[in-house]
């Protein structure tokens, strides 16, 4: 038995759950950045670092840093002073994540909150909700309006 075997249920469910905040911490920027490189290209027919770091509020370097990691990860190509393009995983990645979005967006805005709150919170919250939840927002959604 290991000392985890040894830990209180309680703490152990709460280890847990702060394990799976992390990981989304960590998936969060990958996910923000191919969403707007697809809308980037949707809009204007291309995604250029100087475009990115405008949307994001971050420096051309910081741009640059992630795409170098997007690249590692297989979910962007690109080449120095050229456009940015989505791998086939990170059109997926950037698809799931705009569906995402707009599910917990459209849920907030059922709740009755207001259409630039509702946009600004489902930014955060959509890294941060299991599928399970999406799934019930999706429900929700689905339900007929009486």
């Amino acid at each position: 038995m290991t000392a985890a075997d040894d830990r209180d249920p309680e703490a152990k469910r709460h280890a847990e759950r702060f394990q799976r905040v992390r990981e989304a911490h960590q998936t969060e920027v990958a996910e923000d950045y191919v969403e707007l490189i697809a809308q980037l290209i949707e809009k204007t027919g291309e995604a250029r670092v100087v475009e990115l770091a405008d949307w994001l509020g971050v420096t051309n370097a910081t741009v640059n840093n992630t795409i170098q990691r997007l690249q590692r990860d297989g979910l962007v190509t690109s080449k120095p002073y050229r456009s940015i393009f989505l791998t086939d995983k990170g059109r997926g990645l950037a698809e799931a994540s705009r569906r995402r979005h707009e599910i917990v967006r459209d849920f907030l805005l059922a709740l009755g909150v207001d259409s630039e709150t509702a946009e600004t919170d489902s930014e955060g919250i959509e890294h941060h909700v299991s599928d399970a939840t999406v799934q019930a927002f999706r429900r929700f959604l689905a339900k007929p309006k009486s």
